[in-house]
């Protein structure tokens, strides 16, 4: 008999993930990000992170950390100091950050831990310009649980290319954030049909189940 699958069935210990995405010191810290200089310190956007998107992943990274799931961090950076590695579309917007500019790294609540995996991107979507598919699949992962920045952009193409790729795909809504709550309303309307979606509370009893004994 085929076993039913569902988008919010309980995750599998060993074969769970979470991925934040962008939450780099360049685009959370006001002051720092030179292609919005109209984002004043207090911007919805700011705000919105400080409060709220920020202090959601530190707690689901604190309970993944604590019940034996895969972490994973993506970051826009380039693998070059004149970024001559981005893509086109990089180019043209432009968005650059070279490898060695300490603001393309996490903001400090978020840095990686121990052997936990950072990967630098040059375009809007992870599966697309990284071998993240490949270290997924070599690590046995079948549940991503994605947050991060930007909802609308480089959240979205995450979970799409996920589902696309037949991962079960959580999106954490309220630890990710865009622009304007408009924007974040919207993607999470637009690509909530490729996965779960779900709240920081609803998530952690999930990943602490994963560490309760059998």
């Amino acid at each position: 008999m085929t076993k039913t699958i569902t988008r919010d069935q309980a995750y599998e210990a060993g074969a769970t993930a979470i991925l934040l995405v962008d939450l780099q010191k360049i685009w959370l810290i006001p002051g720092i990000d030179p292609s919005h200089p109209e984002r004043g310190p207090d911007h919805y956007f700011y705000k919105q992170t400080a409060t709220e998107t920020i202090p959601n992943n530190e707690r689901l990274l604190a309970a993944a950390r604590e019940n034996g799931v895969e972490v994973l961090h993506t970051i826009i950076q380039s693998l070059t100091e004149d970024g001559r590695d981005c893509s086109l579309d990089h180019k043209l917007t432009p968005i650059h950050i070279p490898r060695s500019a300490p603001e393309g790294l996490p903001v400090d609540s978020l840095m990686p831990v121990g052997d936990e995996i950072m990967i630098p991107k040059t375009s809007s979507g992870v599966f697309n310009s990284t071998n993240i598919d490949y270290l997924l699949k070599n690590l046995g992962i079948k549940y991503l649980i994605i947050t991060g920045i930007m909802t609308d952009q480089c959240v979205d193409m995450a979970v799409r290319d996920a589902a696309d790729r037949g991962y079960l795909v959580t999106c954490v809504t309220d630890a990710c954030a865009t622009a304007t709550p408009e924007r974040h309303d919207g993607a999470l309307k637009a690509f909530g049909g490729y996965c779960w979606l779900a709240d920081t509370d609803t998530v952690i009893e999930r990943l602490k189940a994963l560490g309760k004994p059998a």
